[in-house]
């Protein structure tokens, strides 16, 4: 039993080496700045809070709230939007999906990392055989760990039963990892895991981000039917009077037409928006994995203030080394860097050990008796010679998985640093055009109100009037959409910066988690 104690300990000692290569990060393939922070005259405002130190809206920015406190209620503010949120991340199966990868992965690495232990296991056998006259039975095998030698049966060879029972601990066939095979593939698993919960939080930023967007396009088709309802309604009150005057010889057939067709362009497009916002609440549902509430608001006002905090610019891209899509490529790299430590192990020798202890007897009432101990120990070393050049090709096999590894880590790197730009262009664009877009739609509709004031008083055709109705629903049509695109890019910058600014800013200071024992660093 002594000497089984001792082999367990020699065998955790000599299992904490590695021939893992030594991890270093790759270097970032993109500037430390966005592209937009270096155009003169865009790093003011929000950027100079940002760099100033001072909180923005929504507390989002403040040095003394923790990573865990900043999330996406800070970003998203409207209470019902909040509301679906919540009910998405309780109900959508892909998230499911993905929080059950998570379990299976640590499960797997649970798994290999049993491997760096022997499997210890009570048994106990008992053996009654009849044996033929003059027969010779070796006692190595009557199941006696440890025996030797040979008997006769009972009677002096006359024939007879053997009776014989044994009881023990022992492990079987425990590989000492001398080289860290099996450690290395134990990094392997763990670092897969990781990979996959970074996965998973990238599945729930992207499905509070697909909220998000599905409400807002929910909130616009309800904002362009209404528009559409009240534009049949005006165009159709215009028809009505267009054909009294028409009937009391005021104006012409033309003019009553020309009515008419906007009242018909305006039932066309009722029936489109309908059928649009049919359309975005089925996807939203999806989204959400069950109904809308019915106690939420018909729709909300995409002008109001509030519906999104700010995100400051001026953020440096050593940011994106927290995005989750980022973080699981790195975990991914990781692992294949530990995979080239289990292939440079197997070109060295392996031992395996298989020992026991307990006691074996031929009378089951003598089984714990004096003088029924016995132990067996047998280790066995195997040194590969030739293998057809298999350990060669697997070694070279992990050094291109590490290259594909570190390419698929910087092309995350530069499609975030892509997405990031987009978005903080787009942002200070689409806020200039939503400007220029309601000087727009308040310049045609004074337009509309004079044309509409000239026909009546017979100045002017009809004609006028309608080319000065359409420009005005198109411009407020217009408008409506490009709100709505311009919170789907707040929404976009979000998901870019990987789930809220702050909350990287924080999470840069925390520690990566240890493996037990990795030598991966």
């Amino acid at each position: 039993m002594k000497r089984l104690i001792i082999s367990l300990i020699t065998a955790s000692v000599l299992s904490a080496c590695t021939l893992a290569p030594h991890y270093r990060r790759p270097e970032s393939p993109v500037p430390d700045r966005w592209p937009s922070d270096t155009v003169a005259g865009n790093t003011t405002g929000s950027a100079d809070a940002s760099a100033s130190g001072q909180p923005s809206r929504s507390g989002i920015g403040d040095p003394s709230l923790t990573a865990d406190q900043i999330g996406w209620r800070d970003f998203f503010t409207d209470p019902e939007l909040q509301h679906l949120i919540e009910i998405a991340l309780e109900n959508n199966r892909n998230l499911r999906i993905a929080v059950l990868n998570v379990a299976a992965s640590e499960a797997e690495y649970r798994v290999q990392r049993g491997a760096l232990f022997p499997a210890i296991s009570a048994s106990g056998s008992g053996l009654v055989e009849k044996l033929p006259a003059n027969a010779t039975v070796p006692l190595s095998g009557l199941g006696g760990a440890g025996s030797s030698g040979s008997a006769l049966g009972p009677g002096g060879g006359s024939g007879g039963t053997i009776h014989f029972y044994n009881a023990g601990i022992g492990f079987t066939s425990y590989e000492l990892d001398l080289f860290g095979r099996e450690r290395s593939l134990t990094t392997q698993a763990f670092e897969q895991y990781l990979a996959q919960s970074e996965t998973r939080r990238s599945t729930q930023i992207s499905l509070v981000s697909e909220v998000a967007t599905a409400y807002f396009a929910v909130a616009a088709d309800r904002q362009l039917l209404s528009l559409t309802e009240d534009t049949l309604r005006s165009e159709t009150d215009s028809y009505n009077l267009t054909k009294a005057m028409f009937e009391a010889d005021t104006t012409t057939l033309l003019s009553l037409r020309q009515a008419e067709s906007l009242v018909d362009a305006a039932r066309a497009s009722l029936a489109q928006y309908q059928r649009q916002l049919s359309s975005d609440i089925h996807a939203l549902t999806l989204v959400l994995g069950r109904s809308i509430p019915a106690g939420l608001p018909d729709a909300i006002d995409l002008d109001a203030e509030g519906v999104l905090a700010g995100l400051p610019a001026g953020l440096p891209s050593e940011l994106l080394t927290r995005r989750p899509d980022i973080m699981s490529a790195e975990h991914d790299l990781r692992a294949a860097n530990a995979n080239i430590g289990a292939a440079r192990a197997a070109f060295l020798p392996s031992i395996q050990l298989t020992g026991s202890g307990g006691t074996a007897s031929n009378r089951l009432g003598d089984l714990f008796g004096k003088g029924t101990g016995t132990w067996s120990f047998a280790p066995t070393i195997n040194l590969p010679l030739f293998t057809g050049g298999r350990n060669r090709a697997n070694l070279d096999l992990a050094h291109i998985e590490k290259n594909m590894a570190v390419a698929r880590y910087e092309l995350t790197i530069q499609t975030a640093f892509r997405e990031v730009s987009d978005a903080l262009n787009a942002r200070e664009t689409y806020r200039d055009q939503r400007n220029s877009q309601q000087a727009l739609a308040a310049a045609d509709a004074e337009v509309y109100r004079l044309a509409e004031m000239r026909f009546r008083c017979g100045v002017d055709s009809y004609l006028s009037t309608l080319d000065a109705q359409r420009s005005l629903y198109a411009a407020e049509q217009e408008l409506v959409a490009v709100r709505q695109a311009e919170l789907a890019n707040q929404v976009t910058l979000y998901k870019a910066l990987g789930g809220g600014w702050a909350q990287h800013t924080a999470a840069l200071q925390q520690p990566r988690p240890a493996t037990g024992g990795n030598a991966v660093e």
